[in-house]
């Protein structure tokens, strides 16, 4: 009897745990280099929000100036009350202007209804295609592609406009497309979200890896933990995140994470 008494209070005090640590807040920053002018540009990157609330003191908390805002797909599922996404949304753009990657849960929503948000609200949608971010002095492309599950993804479309010059940020939601874009195409840093870091793990051992950034011959890739949780709202080991990007662009290029 004391035996059970006790796995079960350990089991109540882990599934107390696991919950706060899935409604943790955490900005992790990265800084990466890129060859141009001298210029700082901030980007701020978030995957994977599901249904939960974005914190209102998360960002108001934010001090340095986001010159643009990414959605890497996830924004939404079947779950999602559409105050919700509204709302996050309009909690965002306090930072800068929003541009949205499809996710695999998103279209749950309703592919029209959530059109007719992004419209009404002014989110740039980037599907299978590439844009210049705004108000910069070096040229830089944030291309994306549809989600891979939806069958629309179409690498090509996505890089048509992007030249060998300028600098490339390449977003899938889903990162098992990185292979093949980095056998075909060329980005300067890649983003994606999707996998959660496995949201449970147990030490080192997870369904998924890790998110983290990392670098190969000068090339970045990050794949986020994502924001939000997806079948049961806990986390083990895997911590929610988002991120703040600062891209240093320098005439003479020092790579280092």
């Amino acid at each position: 009897m004391f035996f059970l008494a006790t796995v079960l209070c350990l089991s109540a005090v882990l599934l107390i745990f696991m919950v706060k640590e899935a409604f943790e807040n955490n900005i992790v920053h990265h800084e990466i280099p890129l060859k141009g002018e001298e210029e700082k540009y901030t980007l701020f990157f978030i995957s994977d929000i599901h249904t939960r609330k974005i914190s209102d003191k998360m960002i108001q908390h934010i001090e340095q100036p986001i010159h643009a805002v990414i959605i890497g797909g996830d924004l939404a599922d079947r779950r999602t009350p559409i105050e919700t996404i509204y709302r996050n949304i309009q909690l965002l753009q306090t930072l800068g202007p929003i541009f949205f990657i499809w996710g695999n849960n998103d279209r749950e929503v309703g592919e029209e209804r959530l059109r007719k948000i992004f419209k009404e609200l002014g989110v740039t949608v980037i599907e299978n295609d590439a844009v210049l971010f705004p108000n910069m002095k070096n040229r830089c492309w944030l291309s994306a592609v549809d989600d891979v599950s939806s069958r629309k993804s179409n690498p090509e479309q996505a890089f048509n406009k992007c030249n060998r010059e300028d600098a490339v940020i390449f977003v899938s939601h889903n990162p098992q497309l990185f292979t093949t874009i980095k056998n075909k195409y060329d980005a300067n840093v890649y983003l994606a979200g999707h996998l959660h870091g496995g949201q449970i793990r147990l030490g080192p051992f997870g369904l998924y890896q890790q998110g983290s950034l990392s670098v190969k011959d000068g090339k970045f890739t990050l794949i986020s933990n994502g924001y939000g949780t997806t079948l049961v709202p806990l986390r083990l080991g895997a911590k929610p995140e988002c991120h703040i990007i600062d891209l240093i662009f320098r005439r003479e290029l020092r790579t280092n994470l």
